[in-house]
């Protein structure tokens, strides 16, 4: 049993109300942005040599935000990789604004046409968190997505970036940042727990924020430019998160290793 969330649970139950009204709200006066175009690309460095990569999920992996895909999250991750692994990154999206775990594993992973790739990133728990999934609800939807993936891609090592930094939305009242963005924090606690069951599946845990970020990339921007609609990420954002998400992954032995052992 989650402590955190059963008392959590209690706290927000007399809230469900105004959390609903201001819910509508919130979805009423956010512009409903499209989904980035282009669903499939190479990353900018050329080799001869190439890695097949996959990217899965919601809708930060839907691209919401940017027009396409290659300035997006995806298409900027295969350029961070690429060189530091020395080798093209073709990659594809499979991702659907609103997803949740369970809708993904549902909806999408039957329709993965490839037949055989390197490695697979996944960006989930926003939708999950908005629908006010429990914990349980969650450990199991995940792992049944985990081995969804593994049956139709034996072995492949998969990547869980890190969660939708809920509290920083600007869009948000501070009722919704304080019960959702705790219960995203519970979420990634558990998904934490979850990856240490499973070969060569992993999470990048640390919380995204803003000012973190601008401090460890010296970057000269403020926090409301990380934002499209006060919601989804912007571009200079998806190029920071691809750029932290790559770091994690090749300061990784682990995980580096793990992606070149794929392709040969």
């Amino acid at each position: 049993m989650n402590i955190k969330y059963v008392l959590g649970s209690i706290l927000t139950i007399p809230l469900l109300p105004l959390l609903y009204f201001q819910g509508k709200k919130i979805k009423a006066s956010v512009p409903k942005l499209p989904e980035a175009k282009g669903v499939q690309g190479r990353s900018s460095f050329s080799s001869e040599k190439v890695l097949r990569m996959l990217t899965i999920g919601e809708s930060t992996i839907a691209g919401v935000g940017v027009n396409t895909h290659q300035e997006g999250f995806t298409g900027s991750l295969a350029n961070e990789l690429a060189p530091a692994l020395k080798t093209r990154i073709d990659w594809k999206v499979y991702a659907k604004s609103g997803y949740t775990a369970k809708r993904v594993k549902e909806r999408i992973i039957d329709c993965i046409s490839e037949k055989s790739v390197d490695f697979v990133v996944i960006g989930l728990g926003g939708n999950d968190a908005f629908e006010l999934n429990t914990p349980k609800k969650w450990n199991r939807d995940v792992r049944e997505l985990i081995k969804s993936i593994r049956l139709k891609f034996k072995g492949v090592p998969i990547v869980f970036i890190n969660m939708p930094p809920i509290k920083e939305f600007p869009a948000f009242t501070s009722l919704v940042k304080f019960t959702i963005g705790n219960l995203v924090s519970i979420l990634g606690k558990e998904l934490n727990k979850i990856v240490q069951d499973f070969e060569q599946v992993y999470y990048y845990r640390r919380a995204v924020s803003s000012v973190d970020l601008i401090e460890r990339y010296k970057l000269t921007i403020a926090p409301t430019d990380f934002f499209s609609d006060g919601v989804h990420p912007s571009k200079t954002t998806y190029q920071i998160w691809a750029k932290d998400i790559s770091n994690f992954m090749m300061q990784s032995t682990e995980i580096k290793n793990a992606i070149l052992q794929a392709r040969s």
